[in-house]
């Protein structure tokens, strides 16, 4: 099992772990890591490892067995040895435009309050599919609505709930396509703001900024037809 230093810091840029394994594919296990794994409709992160000398650049990280981390190397070379251990570092920027994407994507949810039925995060762009029939009628008001709740500079914490709570109050759940994990006994929750302040609560198991306001500048971009019941909300960042 690969412990998640990402879930408990996402803004923690390098750290040490120990190979734990290999795999058929020329990957590398390791025992924790801050390289969070391709899921939920975000990449997996990529950067570097060093260890006696040698460097490696990582193209990704994916899911492994059970719960493994598996690091992909980005080109053919000697892996480090099992048992080794490894300094981990972050492509920071890359990844922090993932926090801020998957962050404002959670925002876009608030302001087209439609199921959804599909998404993508990338370094300064992303993506939800929603269940919506026709196109919105006030796209500049979207955005601007968008804009406010950035502006609002509201917190962005976790809290989990078991699997019971879960299902006894599935409107957390807005996302049609994926389903959160059950059988953990626990489901990672992400809200945005407190209190009377609180705009959103959902499942979720991405990196997000602190803050909303760590966002910054957005754009709405293309509006798309993705058949008769659905449409695709592009979303940009400008700096």
């Amino acid at each position: 099992m690969t412990e998640m230093l990402f879930r408990t810091d996402p803004y923690q840029r390098s750290a040490r772990g120990k190979v734990t394994g290999h795999t058929d594919e020329g990957g590398i296990v390791v025992d924790q890591t801050i390289f969070y794994p391709t899921g939920g409709g975000q990449p997996g992160d990529s950067g570097l490892i060093a260890w006696d000398g040698h460097e490696m650049p990582i193209a990704t990280a994916v899911k492994g067995d059970g719960d493994d981390i598996v690091l992909v190397p980005a080109e053919p070379m000697a892996l480090p040895p099992i048992g080794a251990f490894i300094e981990q570092h972050l492509d920071w920027e890359r990844r922090h435009k993932h926090m801020r994407v998957h962050t404002a994507l959670h925002l876009l949810s608030v302001v087209i309050p439609l199921p959804v039925t599909g998404g993508q995060v990338s370094a300064g762009r992303g993506r939800l599919d929603f269940a919506m029939p026709e196109a919105p009628s006030d796209r500049d008001g979207l955005e601007a609505a968008l804009q406010r709740l950035v502006e609002q500079d509201l917190e962005v914490s976790e809290t989990w709930v078991s699997d019971e709570v879960l299902q006894a109050t599935p409107e957390l759940v807005k996302t049609m396509s994926v389903k959160p994990p059950h059988g953990a006994g626990q489901v990672r929750l992400v809200r945005i703001g407190r209190g009377g302040d609180q705009v959103d609560l959902q499942p979720c198991g991405g990196t997000h900024v602190a803050r909303t306001g760590e966002i910054g500048s957005l754009k709405l971009g293309k509006i798309e037809n993705k058949g008769r019941q659905n449409r695709r909300v592009n979303l940009l960042l400008e700096n």
